[in-house]
């Protein structure tokens, strides 16, 4: 259920914390700290007078808050014991349905951070594939006290900012959301290439899988962005073009097979809230790519 900004700041204090305060894990003093900074000129103002309360609390409030996050993949969100927020962000990236192998893996990263840092590993699970999650895990480990603290409460901005976003409309939205579009430019014909099927496949260790279909429209364009309305989520992809179909049905002579069939364009994502734009050039015998806008 959504609430608009202008109704948040008329709301009486308690009904305001009741609005937003579960944005924030288990801490409603959160939004009842912000609530008497009102009214909020825009969302991002609303945030960020949320996030300000969280830094000017003292070190031992912060490290209780961060305590009452949920492990990644844990026991406790195996068995549905988490919020009704964290247990949507983790599903959305899998990892309710990790294998046994996968979740003890997890289990002894989630043991190792919290022995060295005493709070659970904290990531804006929207923001990334599994495997980068994995890699942001092993990495952070390497962190002292100070860098990961840091870390862990940016990754809290980011949480919040999606979650304060999903609860809250009305002016200076903030950018939470990014865009992979692609286009297919026939430079034989000199002409985009209509009818080309696209399939877009995210990695995950050595497998794959496949998380969007389109097929080109006459500017050879897909009539939807292939990922767009959330983050861009942190990790390697593969766009597969069929353009020896495509060749086919315009009658271009050539060797059966063709030189070129499938397309295959492999590429990363590291900005989660920016515009991705993977285009394929191509000939029967050739084919290019750059990022565009």
């Amino acid at each position: 259920m959504t609430v608009t900004l202008s109704d948040l700041n008329k709301m009486t204090l308690p009904a305001f914390a009741a609005a937003v305060g579960d944005a924030f894990e288990l801490a409603p003093w959160v939004a009842e700290a912000a609530g008497t900074k009102r009214p909020f000129a825009t969302v991002v103002d609303l945030h960020l007078t949320m996030m300000a309360a969280v830094r000017a609390a003292s070190r031992d409030v912060q490290i209780a808050f961060l305590g009452q996050h949920p492990d990644l993949a844990g026991k406790a969100a195996r068995a549905g014991k988490v919020t009704e927020e964290s247990r949507h962000e983790q599903a959305s990236v899998g990892l309710d349905t990790l294998s046994e192998e996968e979740f003890a893996r997890f289990h002894r990263l989630n043991d190792a951070y919290k022995a060295k840092f005493g709070f659970p590993f904290i990531v804006c699970v929207r923001r990334h594939t599994r495997d980068s999650i994995l890699q942001q895990f092993e990495r952070r480990l390497l962190n002292d006290e100070g860098q990961e603290f840091a870390t862990a409460v940016q990754e809290v901005f980011h949480i919040t900012r999606l979650r304060i976003a999903a609860k809250v409309t009305g002016e200076g939205m903030p950018t939470v959301n990014g865009r992979l579009s692609t286009h297919v430019l026939d430079t034989h014909l000199g002409r985009p290439a209509q009818g080309v099927a696209i399939d877009l496949y995210e990695f995950a260790g050595t497998r794959s899988q496949r998380i969007a279909s389109a097929v080109t429209n006459a500017d050879g364009r897909t009539d939807q962005p292939l990922i767009s309305d959330r983050p861009l989520p942190i990790g390697r992809y593969e766009l597969q073009f069929a353009i020896g179909d495509h060749f086919r049905s315009r009658g271009i002579a050539g060797a059966e097979p063709p030189f070129l069939d499938v397309v295959p364009l492999r590429f990363s994502i590291a900005e989660p809230e920016g515009h991705y734009h993977v285009p394929l050039l191509c000939t029967p015998w050739s084919y290019s790519t750059y990022r565009g806008s």
